[in-house]
């Protein structure tokens, strides 16, 4: 009896039937189970990542085609430049349910979402390519992209000072072994970073179904200078804290086990006036 093809072998032997069928292939949107991985990603770990080292030299164009600009700058120093900046940002964007529910309820904003996990990441480029194919009478989708990344050591080659409106951090690695908290998404250094990179009002989403890492999360927003709590009344019809609740991955696997979902928002305020 001939060996039965591993996982490995049949994920490579689909993408390749997708690579060889052309844009009739591309339409089709990708298959999850051949883009599973385990949840787990070592931050700190060299990665072999491709990151621009400063924002004016990241291409846009190549993610987002649909707002490239054709003429660009003669002194340009960066790749094909966009016709807007990329709002809102996905961090840790798993397999991309918030992004797709989000693209087409926010249709002049661009989304962007950053995972460090190589297949996840495929997936959801996958996909957003096949969406645009499907929804090309529409435009639909243009406005969502995917990138493979590393935010705990690179957010800032990526966004300029202020550049974005809102930032997610939905149901993050909980890291539950002490020595690991280190590799928490949220501590008092990277939420300056986020702080960095998020405009005035700006906002930071978070949700987790674990209490003890939501108020870690708080914990460390509510000590910052640059973040304030924004009160629940206030989010109430809010439609990214509805989104975010509803159509993640792990959003959705918690309503099915009939968890508990923890969310809290926080605004970066107005910087002060120097004296």
């Amino acid at each position: 009896m001939p060996d039965q093809p591993s996982k490995k072998q049949k994920r490579e032997a689909y993408r390749d039937e997708i690579s060889h069928n052309g844009e009739a292939a591309g339409a089709e949107l990708p298959k999850k189970k051949f883009y599973r991985q385990r949840a787990h990603a070592n931050p700190f770990s060299d990665h072999m990542l491709t990151y621009p080292v400063a924002p004016e030299h990241m291409d846009w164009a190549s993610l987002y085609p649909a707002y490239a600009v054709e003429k660009q700058p003669q002194k340009s120093i960066g790749q094909k430049r966009i016709s807007k900046d990329v709002e809102i940002a996905d961090i840790g964007c798993g397999f991309g349910g918030l992004l797709f529910a989000l693209a087409p309820k926010l249709p002049e904003t661009l989304l962007l979402g950053l995972e460090i996990r190589t297949s996840v990441t495929e997936f959801v480029q996958e996909k957003a390519k096949a969406l645009r194919i499907q929804n090309a009478s529409t435009g639909m989708y243009q406005n969502v992209a995917c990138l493979r990344a590393n935010t705990m050591k690179f957010l800032p080659n990526f966004f300029r000072k202020g550049q974005l409106s809102k930032i997610f951090l939905c149901f993050p690695d909980p890291h539950f072994k002490a020595r690991k908290h280190k590799a928490r998404i949220v501590s008092y250094t990277l939420n300056s970073e986020y702080a960095y990179v998020l405009r005035p009002g700006g906002i930071v989403y978070t949700i987790t179904d674990v209490e003890d890492l939501h108020l870690w999360m708080v914990s460390h927003f509510e000590k910052h200078p640059g973040f304030e709590r924004i009160p629940e009344e206030e989010l109430e019809g809010d439609v990214c804290v509805e989104v975010m609740k509803t159509e993640t991955e792990e959003g959705k696997k918690v309503t099915r086990n009939g968890g508990k979902k923890y969310i809290a928002c926080f605004r970066r305020p107005e910087d002060p006036p120097w004296p």
